[in-house]
């Protein structure tokens, strides 16, 4: 067996393994890439608000006022999405998580979220889990997913052309041929034009299921290091002081909205115990979350502890915290989830159209042999 046909072997037996779910993974991917946009539309009168010419209401209030209306529940953060947009406190309970909407500027209630009924979440979580636990499901897509890139490589293998007078042919699509040659010839060269555009999507992906990938990448713009130690929260002692934050989280937000100007965004971790500090970031763009500034603050105070600007990130954490901006393709605005769109749907179409060569081939295999 020659190289070629050694590489075509593998090839088709890793593509009829892994490509359901490729075709699973791809498409949610799809459909969730405009999630935000398509919720702005459906959902204005709990997501927009009407820009006012005055700060923000304090987080403290947000939190009682969701107190007020879920009293068995605890916040565990309050994030502010932009000038014209509401502003969300996270409560959860034993059984259940709930997202509150409120104007940022009044305080007024707007709406209560359950995300494990929402459509785009469901859609996350097939794309991440396929709707099982998370702990087996992850595994699976990961799995199917590092398949997928050793498919990219071996296809490529296999497309390319042995004389470069056969390049020209080998980049386009006989449309005027029979339907299979037309399948075989966008399989071929639709898997070329977006290689290296959905290898990219492929490996930040693969940071959501294996904390290795991470730090790898991490580890490679770095030339070493470690990144747990960067990212390390700091500690303190708060056993001598009374544990009541809510004047602390507020100065906390306040700080980092100074340190902060020109950011759109920005959001409050609520301590959940005793030796939990006040985390805080701001992000330069509504609703894009790349570029963040973190912070660190006393719970019982609101002094600032530690500051991690983005411009003093190091740049393998730089790189490493872009990567949901780069995966969904958001990093670069409406183009790069134009791109990202159009890049899965055709990787969606990848193991549909293998599968159909390889279904005409072996049908055509055993009609030769009867």
């Amino acid at each position: 067996m020659g190289f070629k046909k050694k590489i075509r072997f593998i090839h088709k037996w890793l593509g009829l393994t892994s490509g359901l779910i490729v075709f699973i993974v791809s498409i949610t991917g799809c459909i969730f890439c405009f999630h935000d946009e398509i919720k702005d539309i459906t959902r204005k009168e709990w997501r927009l608000v009407e820009p006012q010419n005055k700060p923000f209401i304090l987080p403290s209030v947000l939190q009682e006022k969701a107190k007020e209306i879920l009293p068995n529940y605890k916040s565990s953060m309050v994030s502010f999405y932009g000038k014209d947009r509401s502003a969300i406190v996270y409560t959860y309970s034993d059984t259940e998580n709930l997202y509150l909407y409120f104007n940022p500027y009044t305080g007024e209630y707007l709406k209560t979220e359950n995300p494990e009924t929402d459509f785009f979440i469901i859609v996350e979580y097939i794309h991440l889990y396929l709707l099982l636990p998370d702990y087996i499901g992850k595994h699976i897509i990961g799995g199917a997913t590092i398949i997928f890139i050793l498919l990219l490589i071996t296809g490529i293998i296999q497309w390319w052309p042995k004389r470069k007078s056969d390049i020209k042919r080998s980049l386009s699509v006989k449309w005027s041929a029979k339907w299979r040659r037309v399948n075989y010839d966008w399989h071929n060269t639709s898997g070329f034009y977006i290689s290296i555009i959905i290898a990219i999507i492929a490996i930040t992906g693969l940071t959501f299921t294996y904390e290795w990938v991470g730090d790898g990448i991490y580890k490679t713009f770095n030339f070493g290091g470690d990144k747990a130690l960067e990212t390390k929260a700091p500690v303190v002692d708060t056993t001598k002081f009374d544990y009541n934050t809510s004047a602390a989280i507020d100065r906390a937000l306040v700080q980092t909205m100074i340190k902060n100007p020109e950011a759109e965004m920005f959001y409050v971790m609520i301590p959940q115990q005793k030796g939990d500090v006040i985390n805080t970031g701001a992000y330069p763009h509504s609703l894009r979350y790349d570029h963040q500034s973190n912070y660190y603050f006393h719970p019982y105070d609101g002094e600032l502890i530690q500051s991690d600007p983005f411009e003093k990130k190091s740049l393998g954490l730089q790189v490493v915290e872009m990567n949901y901006g780069i995966h969904t393709g958001q990093i670069l605005d409406l183009p790069g989830k134009i791109i990202a769109f159009i890049a899965s749907l055709i990787a969606a179409s990848l193991p549909v159209t293998g599968f159909i060569i390889w279904y005409g081939r072996n049908k055509k295999s055993k009609s030769s042999k009867k």
